[in-house]
């Protein structure tokens, strides 16, 4: 007779662990992207927080982003940056989560350009707030 296993029920299989969506922050003030960063984690988003750089489409294939939050400090700046993501046909569906201080400016902007995929939440704002919106868009 061929010996028993003891309590083997079959192979043995792993745990799958799950990959957390994958949030690009882009803030130029590094005390709102740590609140930000920590309101994300908090929400179930892995953060990758940077300054204001004009790379952001290296970034977003390099960390393979689900979705990107632009908080600069003038909303010329965060439009630049969308300007070039949206640009970029690897990016042109990319969930954005816009922060602006002056959401009719933004919001007009965003109509003339029939922006998709995009959510505008105005200053001031909270942390759940951009992670409510982030999880919005990736539905």
């Amino acid at each position: 007779m061929p010996p028993r296993s003891r309590g083997c029920l079959g192979p043995a299989r792993a745990k799958v662990k799950e990959r957390l969506p994958r949030v690009l922050l882009i803030d130029d003030t590094p005390e709102i992207a740590e609140l930000l960063t920590f309101a994300l984690r908090d929400h179930g988003h892995e953060v990758f927080a940077e300054g204001f750089t004009d790379t952001v489409n290296d970034l977003i294939r390099d960390l393979k982003a689900d979705a990107l939050v632009l908080d600069c400090s003038t909303l010329d700046m965060s439009e630049g940056l969308f300007e070039i993501v949206r640009n970029d046909p690897n990016h042109a569906e990319l969930p954005i989560v816009l922060i602006s201080d002056t959401p009719e400016k933004a919001d007009a902007n965003l109509g003339a350009r029939n922006a998709q995929k995009v959510l505008l939440i105005p200053k001031p704002f909270t942390g759940s707030q951009v992670a409510r919106a982030i999880s919005e868009l990736l539905k």
